[in-house]
Protein backbone atom coordinates (compact mmCIF):
# COMPACT_ATOMS: atom_id res chain seq x y z
CA UNK A 1 0.00 0.00 0.00
CA UNK A 2 1.62 3.64 -1.23
CA UNK A 3 1.73 5.95 2.09
CA UNK A 4 -0.68 8.89 2.25
CA UNK A 5 2.66 10.96 1.69
CA UNK A 6 3.77 9.26 -1.44
CA UNK A 7 0.40 9.31 -3.45
CA UNK A 8 0.58 13.59 -2.22
CA UNK A 9 3.75 14.04 -3.59
CA UNK A 10 2.76 12.10 -7.40
CA UNK A 11 0.07 14.04 -7.60
CA UNK A 12 1.88 17.26 -7.21
CA UNK A 13 4.35 16.02 -10.06
CA UNK A 14 6.95 14.39 -7.46
CA UNK A 15 9.47 12.14 -9.24
CA UNK A 16 10.32 8.85 -7.30
CA UNK A 17 13.74 9.89 -5.79
CA UNK A 18 12.05 12.69 -4.59
CA UNK A 19 8.99 10.28 -2.96
CA UNK A 20 11.84 8.15 -1.40
CA UNK A 21 13.54 10.86 -0.16
CA UNK A 22 10.64 12.54 1.55
CA UNK A 23 9.45 9.20 2.99
CA UNK A 24 12.94 8.60 4.18
CA UNK A 25 13.10 11.95 6.16
CA UNK A 26 9.48 11.77 7.45
CA UNK A 27 8.68 11.52 10.77
CA UNK A 28 5.53 10.31 12.80
CA UNK A 29 4.27 11.94 15.38
CA UNK A 30 0.95 11.46 17.53
CA UNK A 31 0.10 14.58 18.76
CA UNK A 32 -2.95 15.29 21.53
CA UNK A 33 -5.54 18.33 21.14
CA UNK A 34 -3.84 21.84 21.13
CA UNK A 35 -0.39 20.89 20.68
CA UNK A 36 1.66 23.95 19.30
CA UNK A 37 3.31 23.30 16.02
CA UNK A 38 4.87 26.58 15.18
CA UNK A 39 4.69 29.42 17.50
CA UNK A 40 4.11 32.53 16.21
CA UNK A 41 7.25 34.79 15.46
CA UNK A 42 9.52 31.27 15.94
CA UNK A 43 11.09 30.44 12.64
CA UNK A 44 9.59 27.19 10.94
CA UNK A 45 12.16 24.30 10.83
CA UNK A 46 9.59 21.70 9.89
CA UNK A 47 6.84 21.07 7.23
CA UNK A 48 4.05 19.09 8.36
CA UNK A 49 1.80 16.28 6.25
CA UNK A 50 -1.55 16.18 8.61
CA UNK A 51 -2.22 12.10 8.15
CA UNK A 52 -5.19 12.28 10.67
CA UNK A 53 -7.03 15.25 12.62
CA UNK A 54 -7.34 18.77 12.46
CA UNK A 55 -5.02 21.72 12.25
CA UNK A 56 -5.62 25.37 12.96
CA UNK A 57 -3.77 28.53 12.18
CA UNK A 58 -4.12 31.74 14.00
CA UNK A 59 -2.91 35.39 13.99
CA UNK A 60 -2.53 36.57 17.84
CA UNK A 61 -2.75 39.77 18.82
CA UNK A 62 -0.94 42.21 21.40
CA UNK A 63 -3.99 42.34 23.32
CA UNK A 64 -4.38 38.00 23.42
CA UNK A 65 -7.10 38.18 20.35
CA UNK A 66 -6.41 34.57 18.51
CA UNK A 67 -7.71 35.72 14.66
CA UNK A 68 -8.28 32.70 12.77
CA UNK A 69 -6.10 32.23 9.17
CA UNK A 70 -7.05 28.83 8.23
CA UNK A 71 -8.35 24.87 9.50
CA UNK A 72 -6.45 22.17 8.08
CA UNK A 73 -7.33 18.58 7.75
CA UNK A 74 -6.31 14.91 6.44
CA UNK A 75 -4.05 14.88 3.65
CA UNK A 76 -2.21 18.55 3.76
CA UNK A 77 1.05 19.58 3.49
CA UNK A 78 1.50 22.17 6.20
CA UNK A 79 4.32 24.93 5.05
CA UNK A 80 4.62 27.98 6.48
CA UNK A 81 5.69 29.81 2.74
CA UNK A 82 5.79 33.22 4.15
CA UNK A 83 8.56 32.38 6.73
CA UNK A 84 9.84 30.17 3.99
CA UNK A 85 10.32 32.82 1.57
CA UNK A 86 11.25 35.57 3.94
CA UNK A 87 13.51 33.93 6.37
CA UNK A 88 11.44 35.65 9.28
CA UNK A 89 9.31 33.85 12.04
CA UNK A 90 6.23 32.50 11.31
CA UNK A 91 3.19 34.99 11.27
CA UNK A 92 0.76 33.00 12.69
CA UNK A 93 0.59 30.30 15.68
CA UNK A 94 -0.21 26.87 14.11
CA UNK A 95 -1.68 24.14 16.92
CA UNK A 96 -3.65 21.21 16.61
CA UNK A 97 -7.14 21.08 17.16
CA UNK A 98 -7.70 17.35 17.82
CA UNK A 99 -5.23 14.48 18.27
CA UNK A 100 -3.54 14.45 15.40
CA UNK A 101 -0.81 12.36 13.40
CA UNK A 102 1.35 14.16 11.47
CA UNK A 103 4.61 13.52 9.15
CA UNK A 104 7.29 15.93 10.10
CA UNK A 105 9.48 17.20 7.15
CA UNK A 106 12.43 19.02 7.75
CA UNK A 107 12.09 22.81 5.83
CA UNK A 108 15.63 22.01 4.34
CA UNK A 109 13.71 19.34 2.20
CA UNK A 110 11.62 21.62 1.17
CA UNK A 111 14.28 24.10 0.28
CA UNK A 112 15.74 21.67 -1.83
CA UNK A 113 12.45 20.76 -3.85
CA UNK A 114 12.74 24.71 -4.60
CA UNK A 115 16.28 24.24 -6.27
CA UNK A 116 15.82 20.99 -7.49
CA UNK A 117 12.74 20.14 -8.05
CA UNK A 118 10.82 23.26 -9.17
CA UNK A 119 8.31 21.50 -11.07
CA UNK A 120 6.67 20.37 -7.46
CA UNK A 121 7.86 23.15 -5.67
CA UNK A 122 5.62 25.19 -7.92
CA UNK A 123 2.51 22.78 -7.66
CA UNK A 124 2.48 23.12 -3.89
CA UNK A 125 3.13 26.97 -4.33
CA UNK A 126 0.23 27.08 -6.61
CA UNK A 127 -1.77 25.22 -4.75
CA UNK A 128 -1.34 27.57 -1.75
CA UNK A 129 -1.93 30.49 -4.15
CA UNK A 130 -5.27 29.04 -5.15
CA UNK A 131 -6.67 27.99 -1.29
CA UNK A 132 -5.38 31.87 -1.53
CA UNK A 133 -7.77 33.35 -3.56
CA UNK A 134 -10.57 30.90 -3.23
CA UNK A 135 -10.64 32.17 0.60
CA UNK A 136 -10.71 35.63 -0.39
CA UNK A 137 -13.57 35.15 -2.78
CA UNK A 138 -15.17 33.11 -0.14
CA UNK A 139 -14.69 36.02 2.60
CA UNK A 140 -15.53 38.71 -0.25
CA UNK A 141 -18.44 37.65 -2.48
CA UNK A 142 -20.81 36.03 0.14
CA UNK A 143 -22.77 37.32 3.08
CA UNK A 144 -22.36 36.23 6.37
CA UNK A 145 -25.29 34.00 6.26
CA UNK A 146 -23.81 32.25 2.99
CA UNK A 147 -20.25 31.55 4.48
CA UNK A 148 -21.80 29.87 7.22
CA UNK A 149 -24.17 27.95 5.24
CA UNK A 150 -21.03 27.22 3.00
CA UNK A 151 -18.62 26.20 5.59
CA UNK A 152 -21.32 23.81 7.52
CA UNK A 153 -22.32 22.35 4.39
CA UNK A 154 -18.83 21.53 3.09
CA UNK A 155 -17.09 20.73 6.46
CA UNK A 156 -20.34 20.29 8.83
CA UNK A 157 -17.70 17.59 10.16
CA UNK A 158 -15.52 19.73 11.86
CA UNK A 159 -17.90 21.77 13.74
CA UNK A 160 -17.31 19.49 16.57
CA UNK A 161 -13.64 20.38 16.82
CA UNK A 162 -14.12 24.00 16.19
CA UNK A 163 -14.71 26.44 18.92
CA UNK A 164 -17.74 29.03 18.05
CA UNK A 165 -14.94 32.13 18.67
CA UNK A 166 -12.12 30.21 16.03
CA UNK A 167 -15.36 29.89 13.46
CA UNK A 168 -16.69 33.38 13.92
CA UNK A 169 -13.29 34.43 13.13
CA UNK A 170 -12.72 32.07 10.21
CA UNK A 171 -15.87 33.60 8.40
CA UNK A 172 -14.99 37.56 9.54
CA UNK A 173 -17.70 37.64 12.51
CA UNK A 174 -17.52 38.72 15.93
CA UNK A 175 -19.17 35.92 18.33
CA UNK A 176 -22.02 37.47 18.70
CA UNK A 177 -22.59 38.14 15.23
CA UNK A 178 -22.60 34.62 14.54
CA UNK A 179 -24.79 34.14 17.20
CA UNK A 180 -27.04 36.55 16.44
CA UNK A 181 -26.53 34.72 12.69
CA UNK A 182 -27.53 31.15 13.81
CA UNK A 183 -30.88 32.26 15.86
CA UNK A 184 -31.66 34.25 13.07
CA UNK A 185 -31.25 31.29 10.28
CA UNK A 186 -32.78 28.52 13.30
CA UNK A 187 -35.73 30.91 13.14
CA UNK A 188 -36.46 30.90 9.64
CA UNK A 189 -35.95 26.99 9.24
CA UNK A 190 -38.42 26.15 12.36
Amino acid sequence: MTSPLAQFLELHGADPATIEQALNLAEPLELPTRHILINQGEPATQAYFLLDGLCHACYLTADGEAITRDFYWEQELLIGFESLLTEEGSPYLLETLSACQILTLPIDLILRWREHSPELYMALTERQLLFREQKEQFMRLYSPARRYALFTDSLGELAGAISEPQLASFLGLTLSQLNSLKRHLSKTSS
